[in-house]
């Protein structure tokens, strides 16, 4: 108490050099005890630098709770008596301040103040902490292991005899390494880090770094010690206690890598391993820069949030991002677990090597690791086809950007709700498409020669966008192939055209003669922006696409000789949309009705999509004078199309228009727009196969064909379901079922009761997540209201359904037109449950907004939803999700609004048209 005292005194009479940094007086923010607590910044003081962490932890799986100590040697750059430091939910039972032989600076027990506003801590010194000098701060520690996906968590998982068997893991990313220790928990503050780990005999210890020796300390203890870490952010971070085994193999370099998951998973990890390997490979090839640490391992976690975390060393997946059964996942689940395993190792280099400076730039992170996924897969396995897969990327990106509700790419964000919701679609998937558009602009070697500038400058070290930019444009003027030639300023002043401001550009274009009058504006044209967009172009008469970079609201471009039309965007290089007149979208609907393969297939789903996204604002006419007519007509050809990107762009749009409008009861527009898809694309429909032939592509559009037509209750489809499932209940489902229709099988086996009821007992025994998420996605798709809700209520429960399934099942349920008003009704009566479980600004949260608001497409549902969302403002005023999740509602509302009767009008007519037809060929 005596030393509380001599603190309070202190901050009165003359608070030290943090105070000039600070938003306000010291008095204003006070500690748990009363105090005034020393700094009122969100963000750390940046006079003290953590330099190595020196960690103790011992995680009793029995107990559920977490002791340890830490002693952090830090660098004082001000002198100063006070440590502000991050800790969440942490007890500190002891703080001491060392001198530089480790001897106290005070014979006194040192207070700890707490201010959990700002999950911060502070300590005090009676000897002023003088600038230059070396000091070790050390904390004793302990806590309840979390119950949710943050920090040092517990996890579980039922063994075939069923057993509950418990582990220990973290997730430190964005903000809750401070749940796990005191430490400075800021991306910037890199340190070294020399952790021990205590554990049962029955168990394994793992870390980032490998295991250097192991230590037996009594009473059934042994104490793993692991090498020093290099020097990382606080968040990459990582350590685990489980039981789990593994599988290992080394690269062509040395490096070891090695697969963990549940032991009775362990046959689900061999192509995890292959593609680990081979990745890892290419990337040190393709940076020209060694993997820096002696191992690699990859785990499935049985309780995980997102899709995966790139600590490094030790890559935690969720088990569907990692484990693969060759008899179980699909062709699609196959890509998934590459791609997955692509981004993260991508993050050894870019995120891990060089962080960003703050969370603002989190997208040098993710949009990098996202894009590298893409190249790395390309040049890897091509078999894959992963390019289908990035237009797919980009058109979602665009979806969400040209919502007013978007943002830039580089944002404010400062706690840790708002960092949360940086990992987002913009960040990710906007990110990644103009690194691909900056790749096609530069080219691939002088792309590829600035990122290797970059990774060397900054490597260890924290990085901004410009120093981005400053790397790339040193390589670009030297590559002879260059189309463009830019100063430094030309590069930084476009690239961040696409990074500080929101939305996409609306490029217009329209032919007279030989001259292309072009435009930009922003989509919404809400705000005037400006882009400077490397445009490209092909026409009827030119081989090789043209570039052009358009830095002005507008501009004139001569081509060499008349043409029959031009195609704007070559295969969808370029992240912007393209608007042409009325006679450029009439020469190519026209183009696509009598050669569509002279388009690549890429500029053929790239025009379906952009003609679709010009519906939502009505701008689109054509020859008929309507946007819906106009875009209806343009796909009018793909009962020609023969590859899939282009086939599921158009039938994608109209799958969803019938998912809206049957949601709304229109009995009459669902009926007939059930009945023209069907017929329109029965000969698709008809040749697909129930099998696992072909390439990955004819393997992805069989699964989707297949789901929509039993979706949509035709026959053959029913039949030849029924049939497998059936066979497979028969066999007490030890009959192995296709993998890319077994979905689609669960699905139709579910709308009877026995069905459902076989499906979730087999959930509740599979030991293959893959398989589990076909059986939760069937089993949410019956008709039976009391079934949804009781799917909902075991995912509440968390055990027979994990909670991490919690999100994607109450969405399941909200697409369902039995359910979406009972998963709206479900988050409203549980909503402050859910943010026990899934905190605001997670993934979690973000995915149960979205993914029932924007089921509705009512004014009446509008305002249920504003008025849900008003009654907790205080609790939500900060998240941005809801903005997003609102418009895309007003969005439908807006859809229908303007296209409902013209679609009900043309579709009377086609299917009239179509009876009329068949009549007379009778």
């Amino acid at each position: 108490m005596h030393l509380l005292l001599v603190i309070l005194l202190f901050l009165e009479s003359q608070f030290c050099v943090q105070s000039s940094d600070s938003n306000s007086p010291a008095g204003d923010n006070l500690a748990t005890n009363g105090l005034p607590f020393p700094w009122s910044k969100v963000r750390l003081p940046n006079y003290i630098v953590p330099v190595h962490y020196h960690l103790l932890i011992h995680p009793n799986l029995t107990t559920l709770k977490f002791s340890g100590s830490v002693k952090i040697e830090i660098d004082v750059k001000n002198n100063t008596n006070w440590v502000v430091l991050h800790s969440k939910n942490l007890k500190i039972f002891t703080a001491t301040v060392l001198d530089e032989n480790e001897a106290h600076l005070s014979d006194k027990v040192l207070s700890v103040l707490e201010y959990p506003a700002h999950e911060q801590i502070a300590i005090f010194s009676p000897k002023i902490l003088t600038s230059g000098e070396k000091y070790f701060l050390y904390l004793e520690f302990g806590a309840p292991l979390s119950d949710g996906f943050y920090g040092f968590y517990k996890s579980t998982y039922k063994t075939k005899a069923g057993e509950t068997r418990v582990l220990a893991s973290t997730h430190f990313e964005p903000t809750s390494a401070r749940m796990a220790l005191p430490c400075f928990d800021e991306p910037i503050f890199k340190a070294n880090y020399t952790v021990r780990i205590r554990r049962g005999p029955s168990h394994i210890a793992l870390s980032n770094m490998p295991l250097e020796q192991t230590v037996e300390i009594g009473n059934g203890l042994f104490e793993d010690h692991f090498e020093v870490s290099v020097k990382m952010s606080s968040y990459l971070l990582a350590f685990i206690v489980c039981d789990f085994r593994s599988v290992s193999g080394m690269t062509a370099t040395g490096i070891n890598i090695s697969i963990y998951a549940v032991p009775e998973k362990w046959h689900q990890t061999h192509y995890a391993l292959e593609a680990a390997l081979r990745l890892l490979e290419f990337y040190e090839q393709y940076f020209n820069i060694l993997y820096p640490l002696p191992k690699m391992d990859l785990i499935a976690i049985p309780d995980f949030q997102s899709g995966a975390m790139e600590n490094w060393g030790l890559t935690t997946y969720r088990e569907t991002s990692l484990l693969y059964d060759p008899d179980i996942s699909s062709a699609s689940d196959k890509l998934w677990v590459t791609l997955v395993i692509g981004h993260e190792l991508a993050h050894q280099w870019f995120g891990n090597l060089v962080t960003m400076e703050w969370w603002n730039d989190i997208w040098l992170n993710e949009g990098f690791a996202r894009y590298m996924e893409f190249v790395s897969l390309e040049a890897v396995y091509p078999e894959l086809k992963v390019e289908d897969h990035f237009l797919d990327t980009c058109f979602g990106a665009i979806g969400r950007d040209s919502l007013n509700s978007s943002r830039p790419i580089s944002s404010l964000a400062e706690n840790p709700t708002q960092i949360k919701e940086m990992f987002d679609t913009v960040s990710y998937d906007k990110g990644a498409c103009i690194l691909h558009m900056l790749r096609n602009f530069l080219t691939n070697e002088g792309f590829q020669s600035g990122i290797i500038r970059y990774l060397r400058r900054f490597r260890y070290s924290n990085a901004r966008n410009e120093d981005l930019w400053d790397s790339l444009i040193k390589h670009q003027n030297k590559n002879s192939h260059s189309l463009f030639i830019l100063s430094h300023i030309d590069l930084k002043k476009m690239m961040s055209t696409w990074t500080l401001q929101k939305g996409i550009p609306l490029v217009t274009v329209r032919r007279q003669g030989r001259r292309l009058y072009v435009g930009q504006e922003r989509f919404l044209k809400i705000v005037l922006y400006l882009w400077h967009i490397p445009l490209t172009y092909k026409t009827s008469h030119s081989e090789h696409e043209v570039k052009h970079l358009l830095t002005t609201k507008s501009d004139v471009l001569t081509l060499d000789e008349e043409v029959d039309w031009v195609k704007l965007n070559t295969d969808m290089n370029g992240y912007y949309i393209v608007h042409y007149d009325e006679e450029g979208w009439n020469c190519l609907t026209e183009l696509l009705r009598v050669n569509h393969t002279a388009l690549s297939f890429k500029d053929r789903a790239s025009l379906i999509h952009n003609a679709f996204q010009l519906v939502t604002i009505s701008q689109l006419t054509g020859k008929t004078g309507n946007s819906i007519l106009a875009t209806l007509d343009l796909i009018g050809y793909l009962k020609s199309e023969t590859h899939n990107v282009p086939l599921l762009q158009g039938l994608g749009y109209l799958q969803s228009f019938y998912k809206l409008i049957e949601k709304r009861h229109i009995a009459d527009v669902t009926h007939n727009l059930k009945t023209y898809i069907l017929q329109y694309f029965r000969d698709v429909i008809d040749k697909q196969t129930w099998s696992d032939d072909g390439t990955v592509s004819d393997r992805r559009l069989r699964e989707e064909v297949l789901s929509l037509a039993c979706d949509f209750n035709y026959p053959p489809c029913l039949e030849k379901a029924k049939q497998l499932f059936n066979s497979w209940v028969d066999s007490n489902g030890t009959v192995s079922l296709p993998t890319d229709v077994s979905e689609t099988v669960y699905m139709v086996g579910a709308q009877d009761d026995s069905g459902w009821a076989y499906l979730l007992e087999k959930y509740g025994v599979s030991m293959c997540e893959t398989e589990k998420s076909k059986f939760l996605s069937a089993l949410a798709s019956s008709k039976d209201s009391k079934k949804l809700s009781r799917l909902l209520q075991l995912g509440m429960g968390g055990t027979v359904i994990k909670t991490q399934n919690l999100p994607s099942l109450i969405y399941m349920v909200a697409r369902n037109p039995v359910g979406h008003f009972l998963a709206w009704d479900f988050v409203k009566k549980h909503w402050n449950e859910l943010v026990e479980k899934f905190p605001l600004g997670s993934f979690g949260i973000r995915s149960i907004i979205v993914g029932t608001v924007t089921q509705f497409s009512s004014t009446e549902e509008l305002r249920e939803v504003e008025v849900f969302f008003k009654s907790i403002t205080e609790q939500v005023s900060q998240l941005r999700v809801i903005q997003v999740a609102t418009e895309n509602l007003e969005k439908n509302i807006m859809w229908l609004k303007r296209n409902l009767e013209t679609m009900r009008t043309w579709l009377q007519y086609e299917n009239k048209l179509k009876l009329l037809l068949k009549e007379q060929c009778f």
